[in-house]
């Protein structure tokens, strides 16, 4: 795999999931040597000085007013990490964590935060060599940023705390000496360089983003296999309707629908059928759809510039000699991009559901078994499936109450107003997962529904069920069902319904 090179300024998203997910090695860039190199010599030399300096040469939050004397500067640091890693919960995952300390690494490697050269590389080669620091998920307001769970992340770099190594949980220790990397010992400035800012917030925010767009061409998906299963007309998907409402997001969920039926034997089979227009959750997908793409590219570009910021505090310019406290570790405009994700992507459950009752439904289903049980009354087919699916509707209805319009001081009042926005990035995880076990249970019930008539989909549409049957049988009698839905859960985990569509000559907006 292709080395990426670090900058602090050039990291994007699709680099992020492939260095998270895939494992992709990184390097610091010479430029990134450079400035960081620079920027820690000005660090030294207001320290020699004798500057007040917040957190240089002082305490934090609440104690910025304790000048601390030259012999416990370095002590300083350390215990900073130590009494601010207190967060609690079940760890982020792998990926989860990679992605946080990928971040992590970006924003010191601009050169703007005082770390010593050898601190930020043992960072680098904790991630190359997998050393993931066991980071809890509860603990974080959101300002000033991640502090508890980023603190969690240097505990290991220090040879303290816990991480996983070759998928063992050991302490920190043990897992640097396994993989054969030196604990450092922190001096002025890095311990805060290292726990203050919003990347878990961030990082949980970009992984999910890449996952909301699939799923919202896993929903178009969907859509077009339980139209066509109810013998529903694509005439609401015209171009020149959408032409005239010009949402960008409305028209790709549109063009993929037409593109996704285009060639349907199905749709063939019924062109004088008299239907006119469907029901609300057929016909009006590209609009729901539509506007669920429109705010994750909202939320996408909040991201892209968040990933390469300057996030910490107090932030030093080597060149204007100056070390200036602010305020961007706040992570207000994350907060509420995901916030609005998570919004966003619960209609895509909300709507599917809603296509699910068309397709149980024996007074709506046009001619498809009720509840798409091959022997109705004898066997349920999809009746408790579709509970399953409402119970996770309703749960999002929850978690979608947004957490960024919370706040509640801590720190003795200096930290008065927080952003509550790793709250966001964690309830946005589990509307995901809630969305995408909705789908699944649709994909089965749509998939049945294709599989009752006599006639075939569109090409594409076949390949996608081909796919589907791969992994997920059609159901026949009656039998224990959470094993299937299991399977199409993994399924769209996969990602395969996507690439067997766009194998069949279907390119997905």
């Amino acid at each position: 795999m292709q080395t990426i090179m670090i900058d602090g300024n050039s990291l994007d998203l699709w680099q992020v999931e492939a260095i998270a997910v895939d494992r992709v090695p990184i390097a610091l860039s010479d430029e990134c040597v450079g400035k960081v190199k620079k920027c820690r010599a000005y660090v030294d030399k207001v320290i020699q000085r004798g500057d007040i300096v917040y957190g240089l040469t002082t305490g934090f939050g609440k104690f910025s007013t304790v000048t601390i004397p030259p012999e416990h500067i370095a002590e300083l640091q350390v215990n900073l990490i130590r009494s601010h890693a207190t967060s609690i919960g079940p760890a982020y995952t792998r990926e989860q964590t990679r992605a946080i300390m990928l971040l992590r690494v970006n924003v010191l490697a601009k050169g703007h935060s005082g770390i010593r050269l050898e601190t930020l590389q043992t960072l680098v080669d904790m991630l190359n060599a997998g050393v993931h620091p066991v980071i809890p998920m509860r603990g974080s307001v959101g300002a000033s940023g991640d502090l508890s769970p980023l603190s969690h992340l240097a505990l290991p770099l220090l040879g303290e705390g816990e991480a996983e190594y070759q998928d063992q949980v050991l302490s920190g220790a043990e897992a640097m000496r396994r993989a054969g990397i030196k604990p450092v010992q922190l001096q002025a400035k890095e311990g805060l360089a290292l726990n203050n800012g919003t990347q878990v917030m961030a990082a949980l925010g970009v992984l999910s983003l890449l996952e909301a767009e699939r799923l919202c061409q896993q929903a178009d998906i969907n859509a077009a296999c339980s139209i066509d299963a109810l013998k529903g007309t694509p005439r609401a998907f015209d171009e020149l309707i959408h032409n005239l409402r010009p949402h960008p997001g409305q028209r790709s969920s549109a063009a993929n629908l037409r593109n996704l039926l285009q060639g349907s034997k199905l749709r063939e089979s019924h062109l004088n059928c008299g239907n006119v227009q469907d029901a609300y959750s057929l016909r009006c997908t590209p609009q729901v759809h539509g506007a669920v793409r429109d705010a994750l590219s909202y939320a996408r570009g909040v991201l892209e510039i968040e990933i390469n910021s300057a996030t910490d505090n107090p932030l030093i310019f080597p060149d204007e000699e100056k070390v200036i406290s602010g305020g961007n570790f706040h992570g207000e405009p994350l907060a509420i991009a995901l916030d609005a994700m998570a919004i966003a992507i619960a209609e895509l459950a909300n709507i599917s559901e809603r296509r699910m009752e068309q397709l149980l439904n024996p007074a709506l289903n046009r001619g498809l078994s009720a509840f798409l049980a091959k022997r109705p009354g004898v066997d349920s087919g999809f009746m408790i499936a579709q509970l399953t699916a409402a119970s996770l509707v309703s749960e999002n209805k929850v978690l979608t109450h947004p957490a960024s319009v919370d706040s509640i001081p801590t720190s003795a009042n200096q930290e008065d107003h927080v952003s509550m926005g790793s709250v966001s990035a964690n309830k946005l995880l589990q509307v995901l997962d809630n969305v995408r076990g909705v789908l699944a249970i649709e994909l089965m019930a749509a998939m049945q529904g294709l599989d009752e008539r006599a006639v075939p989909s569109s090409p594409c549409l076949e390949a996608a069920k081909a796919k589907f049957r791969e992994s997920v049988p059609s159901l026949g009698e009656d039998r224990v069902m959470y094993p299937l839905v299991r399977n199409a859960i993994a399924v769209l985990s996969s990602h395969s319904l996507l690439q067997a569509v766009k194998s069949a000559g279907v390119d997905l907006y």
